[in-house]
């Protein structure tokens, strides 16, 4: 494609050089760029992509797109062998640029993004299998995977991909004939304009809470929410919880969209009534084409309810069928979400990806009301992130469960014993009984040797993740894996 049709919709441009030059292809990693490409330089939270420049031009760039303070030096040089394109904001420009690229491929199928602190995930993984089950083929995009109906195409490594990937995988997904594509929209995504660009036909906001909040995400709350309201102005129509005290007050916010609530306990447009929570599912009343239908979802707690609601909205707006909305809720099971492992010794273990405050709350509070026996609560924290909420969770543990073993998440660049210390200051507060375990493979152990048939082990934090993320690498970690191993080494040792 011809560069002056790639900038087309960038605000701002100044230009030095040939614009009727064709690009092969777009990328903000130097390692990426192939012979013909426009290199756009980000400025990242641990490099800068200017110092990348003269690599990516040997590897073929013919074309670059820098921020108005590049080095005028380095301008000067690069200019004899390239064109130069200045942009106020080069995440915007990369992002409208892709689109340009791949030929705005969002515009091509219904576009469905969630947003919230949590529920994203499950509500993606609900509207997809609602979605299919309507005979849509539907592609999914977030924090456990890439999917085109039921092909993955990869595992993700960030809930929202950089703005050339995204626009390159919709471009997959209008080849592959999808309809409709579910994805997980997250604050920073919205933030750094990796989404700018893109035709959403649909938002959903499901809750916001305290998470994110550190010096490479957002710097407070205020920045956190305002990010997050980005998905409802792009958006053609949107629904939002009606019980969450901050999405609550965003119908006001835009009283020009088009803005729908779901909610259990406050007025709302779709209510969920007569509400039944066992220690294997949910099931409630809610109003589907004019009449009160039950819809039952084999995902245990409260929140579930809430997820669903979002699910029900979203297939309404699309016109899917109370049948098929039903089938599909009881149906529909999502990786790492309240996900209980089969064993050989039959303990009820449950991974969970639960690594907020509230979230942790959520899914304790849900196991809590129907243990038989001791809730044994097993989570960590992860580094480089919002270290304020440690010891709330750790306070949280401490009042829920029966037993809490502190141990490490992802300490990624932190020291695991620096962040265990700031949960047990919180769990220091309760009457709960605790002890700290660092290497998380043995706190699951110490979890698996005390625990018996009536008590539940909640392994929080991890979820779906296969690995666990230190000082910069990604080791593999898969607790359904480890529970198991740890299982058959402990039966190996009675034998």
């Amino acid at each position: 494609m011809e560069l002056k049709n790639l900038l087309v919709g960038i605000e701002g441009i100044k230009a030095k050089g040939d614009l009727d030059i064709d690009i092969t292809n777009v990328e903000s990693d130097s390692r990426k760029i192939k012979k013909g490409g426009l290199f756009v330089s980000i400025k990242g939270f641990d490099v800068n992509g200017n110092d990348y420049i003269k690599d990516a031009i040997k590897a073929g760039a013919i074309a670059v797109m820098a921020e108005p303070d590049i080095d005028k030096e380095l301008l000067k040089v690069i200019a004899k062998y390239v064109t130069i394109i200045i942009v106020p904001d080069t995440r915007l420009g990369l992002a409208l640029c892709s689109c340009n690229f791949y030929d705005n491929p969002s515009k091509k199928f219904r576009l469905i993004g969630i947003t919230g602190t949590k529920g994203k995930t499950t509500t993606s993984f609900m509207t997809k299998t609602i979605l299919e089950k309507q005979g849509m083929k539907v592609g999914l995009i977030g924090t456990i995977a890439t999917y085109i109906g039921d092909k993955k195409l990869e595992d993700s490594d960030r809930t929202t991909p950089e703005s050339n990937k995204l626009q390159f995988i919709f471009s997959k997904m209008v080849e592959a004939g999808c309809n409709a594509v579910v994805m997980e929209v997250s604050s920073q995504s919205l933030k750094l304009n990796r989404v700018a660009g893109c035709d959403f036909d649909i938002a959903v906001f499901t809750n916001f809470s305290e998470d994110h909040i550190s010096p490479k995400e957002h710097p407070d709350m205020k920045d956190y929410f305002d990010s997050k309201l980005k998905l409802i102005e792009m958006a053609k129509v949107s629904f939002v919880n009606a019980d969450d005290l901050m999405t609550a007050k965003v119908p006001k916010l835009f009283p020009d969209k088009e803005i729908t609530t779901y909610g259990i306990d406050n007025y709302c447009n779709l209510l969920a009534k007569d509400i039944t929570i066992t220690n294997s599912y949910v099931d409630f009343k809610v109003k589907l084409e004019n009449r009160n239908e039950r819809v039952k979802v084999c995902i245990p707690g409260r929140f579930s309810v809430y997820n669903a609601l979002a699910a029900i909205s979203i297939a309404k707006e699309l016109e899917c069928s109370a049948e098929n909305i039903k089938t599909a809720l009881e149906e529909v099971r999502v990786p790492g979400r309240s996900e209980l492992v089969d064993n050989k010794k039959e303990l009820t273990i449950m991974i969970d990806y639960a690594h907020s405050p509230e979230s942790l709350e959520n899914i304790l509070n849900a196991v809590k009301s129907y243990t038989r026996g001791r809730l044994i609560s097993v989570f960590g924290c992860g580094g480089d992130r919002d270290s304020g909420k440690r010891p709330i969770m750790g306070e949280i543990s401490g009042r829920i469960a029966d037993y809490t073993i502190i141990t490490s998440d992802n300490p990624r660049t932190e020291d695991p014993n620096k962040i265990v210390k700031q949960i047990e200051e919180g769990i220091k507060k309760t009457n709960g009984k605790y002890e700290v375990v660092v290497d998380r493979t043995e706190a699951i152990e110490h979890a698996i040797k005390m625990a018996n048939k009536r008590d539940i082990i909640v392994l929080a934090g991890k979820g779906h993740e296969p690995y666990q993320e230190i000082n910069g690498e990604k080791y593999p970690f898969d607790e359904r894996i480890i529970v198991n191993e740890i299982i058959d080494k402990l039966e190996e040792k009675k034998k």
